[in-house]
């Protein structure tokens, strides 16, 4: 049997999962993680859930084409309703944006009774991610982040506990938008997203200049200048 290749993505991810978890793969993107963590050996059952029935049929085949539809069941359903009856004792939600994945969460936190570990990877607006960890007593414990075919993705990985660990409540909510571990260890893919992102705030701000004045672009203003403030600081 040829053993799944993932992106780096995706294996960088993989690195997160604990050996010998049952692991929940929510949106599993043809089951690619799933039946890489199979083979690998590090993990005996993997549920990869999907939303869809097409990407479900995806997921069904490309397992079925490896031989392991009896240590992966591919399910349908929305966010953790896959979880549903499950020993399910590790999450990963990968390649979606932060806002959805905290949504996810949200609407299946009853869900989550068994899970000891979450590795979360969104591809956008990580910080959405760490204020519902924050809020719902899961201690970010680590982070990650990288480059891949010039996208940067971050890495998130939480277990339950007080969510205010990791944080120094002055910078609080600087950390939760750069990532307190990720600016302990400011890597050149660290660099790249925010001085793109800081180049993003430049040209709004110029735009909000030429607006009209009132409430609301106020406190826009002011946000994104308390925002341009810690990239000064860390950049």
């Amino acid at each position: 049997m040829n053993h799944e290749k993932l992106s780096k993505r995706l294996k960088k991810v993989s690195d997160h999962v604990p050996f010998g978890a049952i692991v929940g793969d929510i949106g599993s993107d043809h089951a690619y993680l799933a039946v890489y963590l199979v083979q690998s050996g590090k993990c005996p059952f993997v549920v990869a859930g999907e939303v869809n029935q097409g990407p479900l049929a995806s997921a069904k085949a490309h397992i079925r084409s490896n031989g392991l539809t009896d240590k992966i069941s591919a399910k349908l359903g929305n966010g953790l309703e896959v979880l549903e009856n499950e020993n399910v004792n590790t999450v990963v939600i990968a390649g979606m944006g932060g806002p959805l994945i905290a949504t996810i969460l949200e609407e299946g936190k009853e869900r989550l009774n068994l899970v000891e570990r979450l590795i979360l990877q969104p591809n956008v607006a990580a910080d959405h991610i760490r204020r519902w960890l924050l809020e719902n007593n899961w201690k970010l414990i680590d982070e990650e982040i990288l480059e891949e075919d010039s996208h940067v993705y971050e890495i998130l990985v939480a277990e339950k506990g007080s969510g205010l660990t990791p944080y120094d409540t002055e910078d609080l909510e600087k950390q939760l938008w750069l990532g307190p571990y990720l600016l302990k260890n400011k890597n050149t893919a660290f660099e790249k997203k925010w001085k793109r992102e800081r180049q993003q705030i430049e040209k709004i701000n110029q735009q909000l200049a030429l607006s009209g004045k009132n409430e609301l672009l106020k406190e826009k203003k002011q946000q994104l200048s308390q925002k341009m403030t810690w990239l000064e600081e860390e950049l």
